[in-house]
């Protein structure tokens, strides 16, 4: 089919690009729409928390179905794909599945995670509440990237290499951070010894993320305002939070921890290792490519040096045919 971009007055073949990310949108709106329903029907009191579940996926339900018809439909596509409604209507979905994902991953709402145990209570809804706001994300990106050119991904890693990866880890830190301290102001009261061991390790938690947050937004600012960061600094702080982080994977999310359950806690705790092993690794292996690259360049210019000093070399001439 054909479309007209409303902006440029351009004709373009086929279906819009993010036809599949608005199915995509659907579905998990869809799934999030009947885990919400279902945790409200079983219920006896719902709560203010739930009945937001049911209203926001409601809302999304039927607008991704609308925006997902109008992409099969010529005439509908032309209101909607590529026109300032799509942006407008990408934006609303994605402040509303930032809401969402607070709301449903918050235990003390006991809809997709346990109050008590801080683990995934229901799968469907916690997940799909996950799914639907990176869906929205994406959505809104690949939007600003092909209507006004503003290529936000581009830019970003243009910025400076491995900002991706430090901005992946000051995300999953603030998880952590914000799941330890909950979990710390409603489970931790000292009644008993295993009790108190459960919180020492949660005080762990939250020393931890605040230490991984405070050095990566020091880097991911350094790397934002100068477009680079002193390497021996990204270097030496990303082998530090690295060891950081496998003693907290190890610590927070054993048997006794507080991230020992499936949740929000236990998923950055791992994602904050994996990130700043990876960081560890690259900043590593640059070292070693830089440190590699200077001896072989020392090497060749003693190789031309020695030249020099060697005897004269004589060219030596074939037997000349006549």
């Amino acid at each position: 089919m054909s479309t007209i971009n409303s902006e440029t007055g351009e004709v373009v073949q086929g279906r819009s690009p993010r036809f599949t990310m608005w199915v995509v949108f659907l579905i998990f709106a869809t799934i999030s729409l009947g885990s919400s329903v279902e945790v409200k029907n079983g219920s006896s009191d719902p709560n203010k928390a739930s009945k937001w579940a049911i209203a926001c996926s409601s809302v999304t339900f039927a607008v991704t179905l609308l925006v997902t018809i109008a992409h099969v439909l010529p005439v509908a596509s032309t209101l909607i794909v590529g026109t300032k409604l799509e942006g407008i209507i990408s934006l609303i979905m994605a402040a509303f599945w930032a809401a969402t994902v607070a709301i449903v991953t918050n235990a003390s709402n006991g809809l997709g995670v346990e109050s008590q145990t801080n683990t995934v209570l229901n799968g469907n809804l916690y997940y799909a509440s996950w799914g639907g706001f990176i869906t929205s994300i994406v959505l809104l990106v690949n939007y600003l990237k092909e209507i006004f050119g503003v290529d936000v991904v581009g830019q970003v890693r243009n910025r400076s290499a491995r900002l991706s990866l430090w901005a992946g880890l000051l995300a999953s830190a603030f998880i952590v951070l914000g799941s330890s301290v909950r979990v710390f102001n409603g489970d931790c009261d000292g009644s008993s010894a295993s009790s108190q061991e459960y919180c020492k390790r949660t005080k762990f938690a939250i020393a931890n993320g605040t230490i991984l947050c405070f050095f990566s937004i020091a880097i991911v600012g350094m790397k934002l305002m100068t477009s680079s960061a002193p390497f021996v600094v990204e270097f030496v702080t990303s082998i530090f939070l690295a060891v950081l982080s496998a003693f907290g994977v190890a610590y927070v999310t054993s048997a006794k921890g507080p991230g020992s359950q499936i949740g929000n806690l236990y998923y950055a705790s791992w994602i904050c290792f994996m990130s700043s092993a990876f960081l560890a690794a690259e900043t590593f292996n640059e070292y070693s490519s830089a440190g590699a690259a200077g001896g072989s360049s020392n090497h060749n210019m003693s190789n031309g040096d020695d030249k020099h000093d060697g005897d004269i070399q004589v060219e030596e001439l074939g037997d000349e045919r006549i």
